[in-house]
C-alpha cells in the first residue's frame, strides 16, 4: 500500500459516510447537496485510486464523473423545482 491508496483509503472511510448520512437523512435540498458533495469526493477517489495503482482508466473515470456529475445535480434539482418543500402538498395544482 502506497501513500496514494493510503489517502484513498482515509477519504473513503471519513468523507463518504457524512455524505451518505445527509443524503439519506436530510431534507430535499440537503440531500441534494450531499449527493453533489459525494460526487466530488468520488471523483478524488478514483484519481487518488489511478495514482495508486498506476492505471489510467480509473483517471478517465473520474473524468467522466467529474463532467456528469453536476449534469446530474442539475436534473435532480429541476426535478425538486416542480414540487413544494410542504410535507402536505402533493405538487399538485388545484384547478379553479
Amino acid at each position: 500500500m502506497n501513500a496514494w491508496l493510503a489517502a484513498a483509503a482515509v477519504l473513503s472511510t471519513l468523507g463518504m459516510p457524512p455524505c451518505v448520512w445527509v443524503a439519506a437523512r436530510g431534507s430535499a435540498q440537503e440531500r441534494l447537496a450531499g449527493l453533489s458533495l459525494a460526487t466530488a469526493f468520488v471523483t478524488v477517489l478514483f484519481l487518488l485510486t489511478a495514482q495508486g495503482v498506476g492505471r489510467s482508466s480509473y483517471g478517465d473515470l473520474a473524468l467522466v464523473l467529474a463532467v456528469l456529475g453536476p449534469a446530474g445535480t442539475l436534473v435532480f434539482a429541476r426535478f425538486l423545482g416542480g414540487r413544494s418543500i410542504d410535507a402536505g402538498d402533493t405538487g399538485r395544482r388545484e384547478e379553479e
